[in-house]
């Protein structure tokens, strides 16, 4: 896949990749696919649909308050074409 990122990602893969990719995200990974494999995933996800999604809810605001979303935010109303071609509309999801 090397050949279709830039020479930065690449750069950053090898000197980065490691410290991030290892044997503990390795176990995080296998963690949870056995917990989609075994159902868990999906009981736990249908369960919070079922009461309106009150974690996802709150995650996004958290996520939403954090920094990089607020500047993020503000140079994206900047930036008019972006809206004009806006294909989620967050009022309703």
């Amino acid at each position: 896949m090397n050949y279709s990122i830039s020479n930065n990602a690449e750069y950053g893969e090898y000197v980065t990749g490691p410290k991030v990719i290892n044997e503990q995200s390795r176990q995080a990974m296998r963690e949870a696919l056995a917990n989609i494999r075994n159902g868990e995933y999906a009981k736990r996800f249908i369960a919070e649909g079922m009461t309106s999604y009150p974690e996802m809810t709150a995650r996004r605001r958290l996520m939403a308050e954090h920094p990089i979303e607020v500047v993020g935010a503000r140079l994206r109303s900047m930036m008019p074409w972006i809206k004009a071609n806006q294909i989620v509309d967050k009022s309703k999801n």
